[in-house]
């Protein structure tokens, strides 16, 4: 008996030996390792690599508010812990200025540090794999060019087991295969570009997607929408016909809303706000039409099961009465706190206020935006095509728990929208919520 036993030991420890060799060598590409002979001069590296790394929204994670460019410092609340971003400036001791080109392109690609030393996907490696290493190398040198800052780099702030760094190799034989893009041969050069963008650089995926217990989610592709954890904010679906749906808006207008945060009848807020802010309006337009382009190529997402999950857990409607009530006293709160900007038929006033009416990010499922958006207030982003947005003020200090549900419950049942009635319970949730 104890033979077999050790014998079992013996297998499972070959077996997690295997699999963590796997995770940490094995996938590694390194298809594309040697650094790119580019034809770029120096300086036209340099201002490559800055568009780049402006279309890859570096600054905004690696930036703490009020603290110079990319010395890091920015905390990301997770369901783990507080990952904290690390400087990327030249800086010798503190940043990455002792670096190589191959270095980076190790982070990049195969989610690894100088050094070896495996990297949480906190940091998109998921998504930077896909990009190529003369991309790589650009940004590299643009991020060299930059003042080197002094800022030693915080541990991050992780519960047990997370904080265990050798657990990764097991993370990364379940869920990271690295590769750089490739051609489609069957789309256009515009199509080709978007998914380069969307899926790589951009990592839309990285907020547009669920994830499961251990933080990874569908893949690159993955933009069936998921909330942000401990934020309050829910990055909704771009393919859900509840949700964005992107394929029925008008290719100007979501052109619009990538490039100056505002359309004729919506506006960005939250977190896609300082997306645009400091990166969308910074692409060129010709590559914000590639992402629209392959954006609107993806299939609406087939979620009926999801639908009926959706149905089975929602509360029973409230009666006949009881919904009369819920209007009467919602339209009450509307028209005291909301009518004189978004109109009486929740029309809101073209490029300015948004409409209320037929808003589908209003009546989906998940109630997280709009709550917050009520609670905290909503703030558009200043772009050049819009540098002087209209906000709304946080109602938080004004409207009680149960007065929020009503007049938002009044909202997505007024003018021909259809949702469910919202509870003060639920408004509590995103009350008590971290804001950032």
């Amino acid at each position: 008996m104890k033979k077999i036993l050790l014998s079992l030991l013996l297998g499972v420890i070959a077996i997690v030996s295997v699999v963590a060799a796997y995770g940490y060598y094995v996938i590694d590409d390194n298809s594309q390792s040697a650094s790119s002979k580019t034809v770029l001069s120096p300086s036209e590296q340099v201002l490559k690599g800055e568009y780049l790394v402006r279309a890859g929204n570096c600054m905004g994670c690696h930036t703490a508010r009020g603290e110079a460019a990319f010395a890091g410092g920015r905390v990301l609340q997770t369901e783990f812990g507080n990952f904290i971003s690390p400087n990327i400036t030249p800086d010798q001791k503190t940043g990455i200025g002792e670096w190589t080109a191959d270095d980076f392109w190790q982070a990049l690609h195969n989610g690894k540090g100088r050094g070896g030393r495996l990297l949480y996907p906190a940091f998109p490696y998921t998504n930077y794999t896909r990009v190529t290493r003369a991309d790589s190398d650009a940004m590299f040198a643009y991020l060299k060019s930059i003042p080197q800052v002094v800022r030693s780099n915080q541990a991050h702030e992780l519960r047990s087991p997370y904080d265990k760094r050798a657990l990764l190799t097991f993370w990364r034989a379940l869920y990271f295969r690295p590769g750089v893009y490739q051609d489609d041969s069957k789309q256009s050069a515009d199509w080709n570009r978007g998914a380069y963008l969307v899926n790589g650089l951009g990592h839309c995926s990285a907020c547009h997607s669920s994830r499961n217990a251990l933080g990874a989610n569908g893949g690159t592709t993955d933009l069936s929408g998921g909330e942000l954890a401990l934020t309050s904010w829910y990055a909704p679906s771009l393919t859900h016909s509840k949700e964005m749906n992107l394929t029925q808006w008008q290719a100007p207008q979501l052109f619009a809303l990538l490039k100056t945060g505002v359309t004729d009848h919506t506006a960005v807020s939250g977190p896609m706000a300082e997306v645009v802010a400091l990166s969308l309006q910074h692409v060129s337009d010709a590559d914000l039409t590639a992402m629209v382009t392959y954006l609107q190529a993806i299939p609406p997402a087939k979620a009926v099961d999801a639908d009926m999950l959706d149905k089975a857990m929602a509360a029973p409607p409230p009666c006949k009465d009881a919904m009369e009530a819920i209007m009467r006293q919602g339209g009450a709160l509307y028209k005291t706190h909301c009518m004189d900007c978004h109109g009486s038929g929740g029309e809101g006033l073209k490029s300015i206020y948004p409409a209320l009416k037929a808003n589908q990010s209003l009546q989906a499922h998940i109630i997280a935006n709009p709550v917050r958006l009520i609670l905290s207030g909503g703030f558009a982003p200043v772009t050049k095509g819009n540098p002087r947005p209209y906000s709304m003020p946080p109602f938080g200090q004004t409207l009680s728990d149960s007065e929020v549900a009503l007049v938002l419950s009044y909202i997505r049942n007024a003018w021909g929208n259809q949702a469910d009635v919202v509870t003060s319970a639920e408004v509590n949730r995103y009350r008590t919520a971290p804001l950032d």
